[in-house]
């Protein structure tokens, strides 16, 4: 495993770590989705927004200049998060710092898992993930860091 590599996951877990709440309700779902499209919308990125609670989707939004691709990348990033309960990005990452894909790792299909970055857990205190926070349309790594900046914000105004 290379240092950058290592470092990048420390500061995932850190992240996953850091990006907790105190609750998720079905309304909490819906105005974390609308804060990502805002964001997104403010700088007129070309994505998709999706947000689960459990297995239902609560939340779903596709900007202008995504394509239903992303909503296939979104449905594979959001099994990486269910079956590892960790970030699409951080699982990929594991992978590659053991010399393989995530795919040949875990023996995963490809087209029904992506460890990509995008797909990040919706942890509760004293619960555990409940839900997924998911975004496609720009690099993994941008995708990534959208859905962080935009969990960290709403936690912030959540009270949490």
């Amino acid at each position: 495993m290379t240092d950058d590599v290592a470092a990048q996951i420390a500061e995932l877990e850190q992240q996953e770590r850091a990006l907790v709440l105190d609750s998720f309700t079905a309304d909490d779902a819906w105005h974390l989705g609308c804060l990502v499209v805002e964001l997104a919308r403010e700088r007129a990125l070309p994505i998709v927004v999706d947000v689960r609670r459990g297995p239902q989707q609560m939340f779903h939004a596709a900007l202008e200049g995504s394509s239903a691709d992303n909503d296939s990348w979104v449905q594979r990033k959001v099994r990486v998060v269910e079956r590892f309960a960790t970030s699409s990005y951080l699982a990929g990452l594991r992978s590659r710092a053991r010399g393989q894909t995530f795919s040949e790792q875990h023996q995963l299909p490809f087209q029904e898992y992506a460890a990509a970055g995008g797909g990040f857990p919706v942890r509760v205190a004293g619960v555990g993930v409940v839900g997924v926070l998911t975004v496609s349309g720009l690099t993994q790594a941008d995708d990534h860091a959208l859905v962080v900046e935009a969990l960290a914000a709403f936690r912030d105004t959540a009270g949490a």
